[in-house]
């Protein structure tokens, strides 16, 4: 699951944390990316619960409706959403029970978010439609919570409020992994029953890799990194810079010089993306531009072995 955008993002973090700490040991910075990147995996396996936690929820609502409706002699409500296919899958799913069994943090924790999303859920035209609805299958059931999660967790500033509160460390995870949980949702199927596979935390020893040499070549290359920045421009002027622009050249450099693999224009449009986020307005337009000379002046002097393709922003 976690991927070279994550990675990318964090290392940003743990890099410019790195220099304003003053302790300046990369080993200890090292495993705290390592545990940075941990938990963005737990926020994963925290979102898909979520949806798991308004399941119970909506279950132990229908059981007090129905209680009420007996003892008024009043027809029973629906119990459609309660007992909707892929949710109760993903309630029994195994690997999300042994990972939520090692975890400190729970959504009962939460009683007062749960139930207000619930509400919410109830209240929303994708579930009246379902209600509504004479489809009843799997793949309605789970095509239901793809549109639950898409419209009112995905974009959700209490929920984002909510884990900021929970963990520091999610505080620019969830837009990434939002979309992962979203490809879950997706892969899951009816015959994998308590089996189905959720996305592993790495899909590869690859990523690790990446992760480490993109680290440790940014910290240990620093005042090589930062001439190139001054070869490539005589009027550079450190002092006036964003000091999170030089960040995130002197990591885009490390990508451009250590990975003969991605290309240069991936490089540059992702840490230009990056810039957008994290530093001022002007930002992305100057080190979309100081990138490319940086690039192509590697290049010229044989210190950037591959090629330079057509820019793309």
């Amino acid at each position: 699951m976690i991927n070279r955008e994550i990675i990318r993002i964090k290392i940003v973090q743990l890099t410019y944390a790195y220099y304003q700490n003053g302790s300046k040991n990369i080993d200890t910075a090292e495993k705290e990316l390592f545990f940075s990147l941990s938990k963005a995996y737990d926020l994963y396996n925290f979102l898909l619960a979520l949806m798991v936690a308004v399941t119970k929820e909506s279950q132990r609502r229908l059981e007090i409706a129905k209680a009420k409706a007996r003892r008024e002699g009043k027809a029973e409500p629906g119990s459609k959403f309660a007992l909707n296919r892929f949710a109760l899958q993903l309630e029994g799913n195994k690997q999300l029970q042994e990972f939520m069994e090692t975890q400190k943090m729970t959504w009962a924790d939460h009683p007062e978010f749960v139930g207000k999303l619930f509400e919410q859920i109830e209240q929303s035209q994708i579930y009246k439609e379902y209600m509504d609805s004479k489809d009843d299958d799997y793949n309605t059931d789970r095509e239901l919570w793809r549109r639950i999660y898409r419209t009112l967790i995905q974009e959700n500033e209490e929920l984002e409020q909510l884990l900021e509160e929970i963990s520091l460390y999610w505080n620019d995870d969830k837009d990434v992994v939002d979309t992962f949980v979203l490809k879950t949702i997706k892969r899951f199927e009816e015959k994998n029953g308590v089996k189905q596979e959720l996305l592993p935390e790495y899909d590869s020893e690859e990523e690790k890799d990446y992760a480490r040499k993109l680290f440790r070549a940014t910290v240990l290359n620093a005042d090589e990194y930062q001439r190139y920045m001054s070869e490539a421009s005589r009027n550079w002027d450190f002092s006036r810079l964003a000091y999170m622009d030089v960040v995130i050249m002197q990591i885009a450099i490390a990508e451009l010089l250590t990975f003969p693999s991605i290309p240069v224009s991936v490089t540059i449009n992702e840490f230009v993306e990056l810039a957008k986020y994290y530093s001022t307005p002007r930002s992305p337009g100057y080190i979309n531009g100081m990138l490319d000379a940086i690039a192509r002046h590697l290049s010229k002097t044989n210190r950037l072995l591959k090629p330079i393709e057509p820019k793309t922003t």
